[in-house]
């Protein structure tokens, strides 16, 4: 095997090892989610939230629980989008550990879309550099024509 030959094969084997590795982390994400949403189910609270910030990846809220206590969950609300600052939304929480708080409404099946669609793209992209690659390692190692 050619050092060519070596390169090429490295590069197919790195291209799915990422493509591998980021659907993973596609799959994780959504494990994640059904993990928080199960957590909240198992220990429910109710309560209604300002929306103090918001953004599409991330939106601060307040809410008060029965016990008089004001919760400002440091990572935000799970499930943040077509949020306003000012809004008030009802959100649910895990009891045992108030700062885990979702949209009443919403669950881990909002993320099996974005998941699917990175999962999707990442292998359409490794697909199109493994056909250019054996493409190209085919191009490599012909002979060349004797004139």
């Amino acid at each position: 095997m050619t050092a060519g030959n070596v390169a090429l094969a490295r590069a197919r084997w790195s291209v799915l090892a990422i493509a591998i590795g980021i659907s993973a982390l596609a799959v994780v994400l959504v494990l994640g989610a059904w993990r928080n949403d199960h957590t909240i189910r198992s220990d429910m609270g109710t309560a209604t939230a300002e929306v103090l910030s918001a953004g599409s990846l991330r939106s601060a809220v307040s809410f008060v629980t029965p016990d008089g206590v004001t919760h400002n969950p440091e990572l935000g609300v799970l499930y943040p989008t077509d949020l306003t600052s000012g809004q008030r939304i009802a959100v649910e929480y895990a009891r045992s550990d108030p700062d885990l708080v979702r949209v009443t409404g919403r669950d881990a099946r909002i993320a099996l879309v974005p998941a699917g669609s990175v999962i999707v793209a990442t292998w359409v992209i490794a697909g199109g550099l493994l056909v250019y690659l054996r493409r190209f390692s085919r191009t490599a190692t012909e002979p060349l024509p004797l004139i």
